[in-house]
């Protein structure tokens, strides 16, 4: 197979057409290569406009889904950047290219020692793979800390005020809202201590984030 063939129709074919112009996003496509991160069995798949299987009921998100929330997100240089659900670690990848730092927490420990696995190979260094659940946002020990840029890579129900409260103002949240038959991407920002403001992206389909609040709880 021709990976770079194929990887250039992946970014004209699928990703310029579905509203991603941004050139630093197209540019990292490229540079970070997508099929190292894809289980052996799919990379044949790896630029298909589809999602991947990762085993454990997870999948990777397909590539215009990660290049529009890289665009969304705009990250810079100096962004410390929290992810929920690291799956292969390519995201993650990706979001390092540009962060200063990148936290990633994955509940499957597999997945988590996977993407470790696969980030190391890499040669990616600027990334902390965290075990465990960070459906209500996450903790660290040094106490609490604000990101620059927050992603959560499954569908929740509702918002958790904790995950919200881990944005610094002027910060971005990316998440899919909604149940698994109809989720809305959202960019979330905080536009201040007690302030946010949220944009409609797009609609996808979504698997549903583990432990993530059910209705009766907060929404934002």
């Amino acid at each position: 197979m021709n990976f770079e063939q194929a990887r250039f129709n992946m970014v004209e074919q699928q990703i310029r057409t579905w509203g991603v112009m941004d050139q630093n996003v197209l540019d990292l496509l490229f540079m970070v290569k997508r099929e190292e991160f894809v289980p052996p069995a799919y990379r044949i798949f790896a630029f298909a406009d589809t999602e991947i299987p990762l085993g454990y009921g997870n999948n990777m998100l397909s590539p215009k889904v990660e290049a529009r929330i890289l665009q969304a997100l705009q990250i810079r240089k100096t962004a410390k950047v929290l992810e929920i659900g690291t799956g292969s670690g390519y995201l993650a990848a990706l979001l390092a290219a540009h962060a200063e730092h990148v936290v990633s927490v994955e509940i499957v420990p597999e997945l988590a020692e996977l993407a470790s696995i696969n980030l190391r190979h890499y040669g990616i260094g600027n990334v902390t793979v965290a075990t465990g659940d960070g459906s209500h946002g996450w903790q660290q020990s040094q106490g609490e800390v604000r990101y620059d840029a927050i992603v959560v890579t499954g569908a929740i129900y509702l918002l958790p005020r904790e995950l919200l409260a881990q944005l610094k103002p002027g910060g971005r949240l990316f998440v899919f809202v909604g149940k698994e038959s109809v989720t809305e991407a959202q960019l979330i920002t905080r536009t201040g201590e007690n302030g946010y403001h949220a944009v409609s992206l797009f609609e996808t389909l979504a698997k549903p984030l583990i432990n993530a609040l059910q209705p009766n709880c907060f929404s934002f």
